[in-house]
């Protein structure tokens, strides 16, 4: 009896064991065991040309009732300019300053839109009645003049706002910087920044000139990273400076004391200025032109301040003196960039950088899932503002492109600036028993949503055919 016990037992026990073994075998006849090889990323200094970043040169078109061959034209004014992204488009209206835009004249500014569609630019849009200084010779008598100017060009601005990433000012004041106009009012410039908004795509930037002005129009005033997400207006208005780092005050952009102190709807001091467009231009672009050369604009200092202003995009012709400047000095950073002279830094470092930091791959046994992963930071000046695509790839042994994972997550938290420390994660799941194949490389690329256009890594590795090679894994 007591053999038969002992029986029963060993019985028990082989079964557990047999059916221990054919889990195993079920398990690894239909779970996938793989193995992973990954690629170590480095940080490079080399110069990358983006969408929406860096140096621009300034194009200026008067528009009137003649006929202009615009393809032509901007095929000759662009001929040179082969090394930047962006271009700032001036466009004069002063001709109809007492009426309406022609038919012709609205003819005119969608064929210049138009011609330069094939530019491979991104724009910069000023619309403007003064090249001179002279803003009360050319500026219409009327506000509701102005007004009627930005409904007339609301298709055109529609029609081609994948290409325009940020208007600048709301047509208005000496060379369209918002000052010397009638219209400057706090009542006046919310009037004309509301019109705008109203005849703009939601993806398209605007901007007014100084900070003061951007607080008047939207009555905010500081902390308010929640409030713009909810506001139609403040969320997507930000600043362009014309006289960056030029003085104490940027040329009368900040005053000379404490305006948060001071109360009213005025200026602030330039510490406190600098304080608001860290935190502004964390959501909103921030650029402009360096005037004067001074202590402001020496590179160390140029250096500090572009980081807090986030700012993305600068004049390449104005101010020479400033850029040469910068360009018999150099930095010292303790990094890829060590040495190198400050023009070549800045222009490096204008708008985003992003630079992959890490790379890995993790099998979830159960769920039979690969998880692709990235890590990224932004070492540049500013944020990259527009959501673009992240996108894993996979390729077959032989090479051919078989699948893509589009990561959910956006960089549009890595501000830049004074965090360009800080890591987002990039991942995307990739279910098993979907691949047919033993052996998959993993590539990965960010595409600019507006421009379709990759968006190139600061690391040392090439982008290749289908992106930048993150490593394999074997089934």
């Amino acid at each position: 009896m007591k053999r038969g016990v002992k029986w029963k037992g060993g019985a028990v026990i082989v079964l557990l064991a047999a059916a221990a073994v054919l889990v195993c075998f079920f398990l690894g006849r239909f779970h996938w065991r793989v193995e992973f090889s990954t690629r170590q990323f480095t940080e490079s200094a080399r110069s990358l040309k983006n969408p929406n970043r860096g140096f621009y040169y300034i194009y200026r078109f008067m528009i009137g009732d003649e006929t202009n061959d615009y393809g032509a034209l901007v095929k000759e004014q662009f001929a040179d300019d082969t090394d930047t992204s962006l271009a700032l488009i001036q466009i004069n209206l002063q001709k109809y300053r007492n009426g309406a835009i022609s038919e012709q004249g609205l003819a005119n500014i969608r064929g210049l839109f138009e011609a330069l569609s094939g530019s491979g630019k991104q724009l910069l849009v000023r619309f403007l009645y003064d090249w001179n200084g002279e803003n009360a010779l050319y500026e219409p008598e009327s506000i509701d003049i102005i007004l009627g100017h930005m409904a007339q060009v609301e298709d055109i601005l529609r029609d081609y706002s994948a290409q325009i990433f940020a208007v600048q000012g709301l047509f208005i004041g000496n060379w369209g910087e918002m000052n010397g106009s009638e219209y400057t009012d706090p009542e006046s410039l919310r009037l004309l920044a509301n019109r705008l908004l109203e005849v703009t795509e939601e993806t398209t930037w605007l901007s007014v000139r100084t900070p003061a002005q951007w607080r008047q129009i939207t009555g905010l005033s500081g902390s308010f990273s929640e409030e713009l997400s909810s506001h139609p207006l403040a969320g997507r208005l930000g600043l362009y400076n014309d006289g960056m780092l030029g003085s104490e005050s940027d040329y009368g952009t900040y005053a000379s004391g404490s305006g948060v102190l001071s109360g009213g709807d005025g200026p602030w001091s330039r510490e406190e200025e600098l304080a608001f467009q860290e935190e502004l231009c964390s959501i909103t672009p921030n650029g402009g032109e360096v005037i004067v050369d001074n202590p402001y604009n020496d590179l160390e200092n140029a250096i500090r301040d572009f980081r807090s202003m986030h700012v993305t995009y600068l004049n390449r012709d104005y101010d020479k003196a400033v850029l040469d400047k910068w360009a018999v000095q150099t930095v010292t950073t303790g990094d890829c960039f060590d040495g190198m002279d400050g023009l070549s830094y800045i222009s490096r470092h204008l708008g985003y950088r992003l630079v992959l930091t890490e790379t890995g791959f993790s099998h979830d046994f159960w769920q039979d899932r690969v998880t692709l992963q990235v890590c990224l930071k932004n070492v540049g000046f500013a944020p990259i503002y527009r959501d673009c695509r992240a996108v894993f790839v996979l390729c077959g042994a032989d090479g051919e492109r078989e699948r893509t994972y589009e990561a959910p997550q956006s960089l549009t938290g890595l501000s830049g600036g004074n965090n360009d420390e800080k890591e987002q994660e990039l991942s995307a799941e990739v279910f098993l028993g979907d691949l047919k194949g033993e052996r998959y490389s993993v590539y990965f690329y960010l595409e600019d949503t507006a421009s379709g256009a990759h968006i190139q890594l600061g690391n040392g590795q090439d982008e290749e055919e289908n992106g930048y090679f993150l490593g394999s894994f074997t089934l």
